[in-house]
């Protein structure tokens, strides 16, 4: 059978993996502080639960904005360097934040790595909408 979105159908695989690292981390650092919800006020733990937390908050729109670009024929290139640079804007994010609270180069990065992916994810489908009509 073909896959009507293989690209997007890739990054959502890869994501999903990289959500139930994050997501185990957090529960093996609850069983290492001994802490049933929440952080306990363990920093460490704290940074975890946030670096999970902004992976969810901006992982299910950019992969909703993939979609739409690749169901209204994207080229596979374009797709691909948004889908990679996602990809390593999430895992330096992550890497920065999990090392450090405050202002870090890999989570500048990382951030930057996934703003600008979504700005032109979101530029593309506008131009794609005033395009039709």
């Amino acid at each position: 059978t073909r896959m009507e979105t293989p690209i997007t159908a890739l990054y959502a695989g890869l994501f999903g993996i990289k959500l139930i690292v994050l997501s185990a981390r957090i529960s093996l650092g609850r069983m290492r502080y001994r802490v049933g919800i929440g952080s306990g006020g363990e920093r460490r733990l704290e940074r975890m639960i946030r670096v999970q937390g902004n992976f969810v908050e901006y992982i299910p729109v950019a992969l909703l904005l993939l979609l739409l670009n690749e169901l209204n024929h994207a080229s596979a290139f374009f797709l691909h360097a948004i889908g990679i640079a996602l990809l390593a804007g999430r895992l330096l994010h992550a890497v920065g934040l999990s090392q450090y609270a405050g202002r870090s180069f890999a989570r500048w990065t990382g951030t930057g790595l996934t703003w600008i992916p979504i700005l032109i994810l979101s530029g593309n489908l506008l131009y794609l909408s005033f395009a039709s009509f």
